[in-house]
């Protein structure tokens, strides 16, 4: 998949970067949903996810001036039995930051990753959101398909 940097309007769309956490991904993403990390555990999982090149691709939209992360999002390819052992694309962690939306810049990290999701030969993406984020995906050509479900597990002591 292509590791192309596209420039626009000063901001700059890119795969996550090992620098990104002195770029503030992980403020980024605390405007989605509870995200703090170390420095270490963020090289860490980083090293984790580019040793699987072909199933995890993270984007990031820089503030090229600043030289901060001002949105992302992420594709996640899961190999499956069905569909002659196809492939799905799950896209998650869509966000941008409050200051810079209305930008069209998740917009255009979702047309990104979907880019790629064909790329890597998925027959289906999807994606769950809230009923608030409903008609923004639906302008990024998604429907309604079904229902979520999910069960929050308690987190292991180690």
């Amino acid at each position: 998949m292509s590791s192309k940097t596209i420039e626009d309007d000063g901001i700059s769309f890119r795969p996550l970067d090992i620098d990104d956490y002195d770029k503030g991904y992980s403020e980024c993403l605390q405007q989605l949903t509870e995200a703090k990390f170390s420095k270490e555990q963020f090289i860490e999982r980083f090293n984790q996810i580019k040793k699987q090149p072909d199933t995890y691709f993270l984007i990031v939209a820089v503030d090229v001036k600043l030289n901060k992360i001002i949105a992302c999002g992420s594709l996640f390819v899961e190999k499956k039995f069905i569909r002659n052992c196809g492939t799905c694309g799950h896209i998650e962690d869509i966000v941008v930051n409050n200051n810079y939306r209305g930008k069209n810049l998740g917009l255009r990290i979702i047309e990104q990753l979907k880019c790629i999701g064909s790329q890597a030969g998925c027959y289906k993406i999807i994606l769950d959101c809230s009923e608030a984020n409903v008609k923004f995906y639906e302008k990024c050509k998604f429907e309604r398909k079904g229902v979520q479900m999910s069960i929050y597990l308690p987190t292991p002591k180690l």
